[in-house]
């Protein structure tokens, strides 16, 4: 039986890339094959010491993730760094390679798309029946999901009160899909601005991306999961998708793991991007739930809708966001407003010391801005075909190299 984990005692991390053509960079749906060479089989999953890789809905997104809750982030950017290389290593043979950002730049989902074939495609048929997966929140997003355990229904409240709180910031750090089908789309977070919206069939699937406040199993359960199996129940005879893995909100919970996952942040360039994030999320989080600036039962009294408009403007504008609400800068500890990436900037102090394994990537982000404006100062608003291939091009090397994209560098 699987030891119950408290806070912040583990934690699990899912990485997501697209898998693409070597010589145009197009999505190649081959992850089955990528599997089967390294299983021997069209395994859905395939565990390999503490990384796995694993399917998702589409055929040219492979996941990489921690076999079981690790202890510690320190030195796991390098064990997913090696899986990513292996990766590669096999794509040689397809002519293939991995990518890196949430939404690749010119796919069209509608023609490109392919569904997981084998295991598990019950479930992604019924999705593609109710929902349509051939829009970009199903058929071209890559994110990276944190998962934090929590022991009981008291730590389940205080780390979702503080899940909640922090939500909306986290664009400013992690948004890295600025470009769709060629374009600029106005939105530094382009992939969360498409997930708002793939349920809208059942809009209780994702509510307002925000979690509702509730802050104990069985609140949760009355009024999030019944709500939302009942409104699917209709689409949904069967019961194929009723399961807490249908809840699409920004943070889920996960009763059947005694965990909450985090659903919001784009993936990065590379691994050590994607991990010093996480790590300033789990401190940042640390500090609210010990209650460093204001109480848990203050925390809870955040209405979703006010933390969703700050969502909004945080996922078109990302570290550049002003942030004014008083109340909720003071649950930072911070009485003037900022915009969100001087409000990260102080909350990443600790972390930024150049002994700590996550400073230099942090200190990119911070200084340069999250990947989404990096990529748009490369492409300097050329996004002629020549201009992304070129810079897609680049970020697939950093991410083969386990490197920063660093612009303002060049």
């Amino acid at each position: 039986m699987a030891k119950t984990l408290s806070l912040f005692e583990a934690f699990g991390i899912e990485l997501e890339y697209m898998i693409v053509a070597a010589d145009s960079l197009d999505v190649c749906p081959i992850t089955d094959r990528v599997l089967h060479a390294v299983a021997g089989a069209f395994e859905a999953e395939v565990e390999l010491g503490d990384i796995s890789w694993s399917n998702e809905l589409a055929l040219h997104v492979i996941e990489l993730k921690t076999t079981e809750p690790i202890g510690s982030l320190d030195g796991l950017s390098d064990r997913f760094q090696a899986n990513v290389a292996r990766i590669n290593d096999l794509l040689l043979a397809h002519h293939a390679r991995l990518m890196p950002t949430a939404i690749h730049p010119w796919m069209d989902p509608h023609a490109e798309l392919k569904l997981w074939p084998h295991d598990y495609n019950a479930v992604y048929e019924a999705y593609d029946r109710i929902f349509d997966c051939t829009g970009h929140g199903w058929a071209n997003l890559q994110s990276v999901h944190l998962n934090l355990p929590f022991a009981n229904d008291d730590e389940f409240g205080k780390l979702h009160a503080a899940i909640r709180l922090l939500l909306p910031l986290l664009p400013a750090l992690a948004a890295s899909s600025p470009i769709i089908e060629r374009r600029a789309s106005g939105f530094c977070d382009t992939r969360l601005e498409v997930y708002r919206t793939n349920a809208k069939r059942v809009p209780s699937v994702s509510g307002l991306v925000i979690p509702e406040p509730v802050f104990t199993r069985e609140a949760y359960e009355r009024e999030i999961f019944a709500k939302m199996y009942a409104d699917i129940a209709p689409l949904d005879p069967d019961g194929t998708l009723q399961h807490e893995w249908l809840n699409s909100r920004g943070a889920i919970a996960r009763f059947d793991r005694n965990a909450i996952e985090i659903r919001v942040l784009d993936i990065q360039e590379c691994p050590a991007a994607d991990i010093a994030i996480c790590r300033l999320i789990v401190e940042t989080l640390r500090r609210l739930v010990s209650q460093e600036w204001i109480s848990t039962q203050a925390q809870q009294t955040f209405a979703t809708q006010r933390l969703a408009s700050i969502l909004s403007s945080v996922i078109r504008d990302a570290n550049e966001a002003v942030i004014d609400d008083a109340e909720f800068l003071n649950a930072f500890g911070i009485s003037a407003p900022v915009t969100a990436n001087e409000l990260w900037r102080r909350l990443a102090t600790p972390l930024l010391e150049p002994t700590t394994e996550f400073g230099p990537a942090l200190r990119v982000i911070l200084e340069q801005g999250p990947l989404s404006r990096r990529i748009l100062r490369r492409v300097a608003n050329d996004l002629s075909d020549a201009s992304l291939f070129e810079t897609y091009r680049e970020l697939c090397q950093c991410l083969a190299t386990g490197e920063m994209f660093r612009p303002d560098e060049v």
